[in-house]
């Protein structure tokens, strides 16, 4: 007979029924990582999203968990990432299946005694369907719901690494530096090389981030389907981005612990 492992502090799903309505109550904080199964280039793992995502969430809950009443689920693996669907080894779903698989797991979550629910999206394809999802469970469930990233995409505002040019959105600089702390054994960095859109870089308005907006799947810029310079990331620089995210995360979790609409 083997013992049994000792439950993780914070994770919700090791708790009993009857502990979460002992130990919840409506300022607690549940937290859902969402990852991705996708392509990232043949120097990544297909699961760079999902780990990162869970990482994130685990250390931010464990740091600042006990201060702000947090809890994490286990993370969602598969979600929206069909601009990868022509890469064998890339599974996804589709919006309608994400959009109810969201508004499923609010409905369950608004059966605690939580009212706050925290998406951790790991992957910038889903961004979007949040957005929509945060509006849908507020008005069908009653929950107070927030999205955030362990670092804003470039292509929704955030920065990429010097060099870049604003293009670091996919298997990149930053992401590569954090997998190469996170799981340095799942990477490859001998197939790296420099995958930039160069007749992008002029453009004011159709480009990353910019104001005019456009349809893209990952192998319409190269073959094999990343955008970014892996070839300057470094674990250092890894550790350094991954301490900032958790630093940060915490950060909102305070605010969003007291957020109450500007009342």
């Amino acid at each position: 007979m083997t013992n049994s492992p000792l439950p993780r502090r914070r994770h919700l799903a090791d708790l009993s029924g009857p502990q979460v309505d002992q130990l919840l109550s409506p300022d607690s904080i549940i937290v859902q990582p969402l990852g991705a199964i996708e392509q990232h280039g043949p120097h990544l793992p297909l699961n760079t999203d999902l780990i990162i995502a869970q990482a994130v969430a685990e250390a931010t809950v464990a740091a600042v968990g006990d201060e702000v009443d947090a809890w994490v689920l286990p993370p969602l693996a598969y979600t929206k990432s069909n601009e990868h669907a022509w890469s064998s080894g890339t599974i996804w779903l589709s919006a309608s299946t994400l959009l109810a698989v969201l508004d499923d797991i609010g409905r369950c979550v608004a059966k605690t005694p939580a009212k706050r629910l925290v998406f951790l999206n790991g992957h910038g394809g889903n961004s979007t369907l949040l957005g929509t999802a945060n509006r849908e469970l507020r008005l069908n469930h009653g929950l107070m719901t927030f999205t955030t990233h362990p670092g804003v995409p470039p292509d929704q505002g955030g920065v990429s690494a010097e060099g870049e040019h604003g293009m670091g959105i996919h298997g990149g600089t930053d992401e590569t530096s954090v997998m190469l702390h996170l799981a340095p054994h799942l990477c490859d960095m001998s197939l790296a090389e420099r995958r930039i859109p160069e007749g992008m870089i002029g453009n004011r308005y159709v480009k990353f981030g910019g104001s005019v907006s456009f349809g893209w799947l990952s192998n319409d810029f190269f073959p094999d389907g990343y955008i970014g310079d892996p070839t300057t990331a470094t674990p250092a620089l890894g550790q350094r981005l991954f301490d900032g995210s958790v630093t940060a995360f915490g950060e909102a979790l305070r605010e969003i612990k007291t957020f109450d609409f500007g009342r």
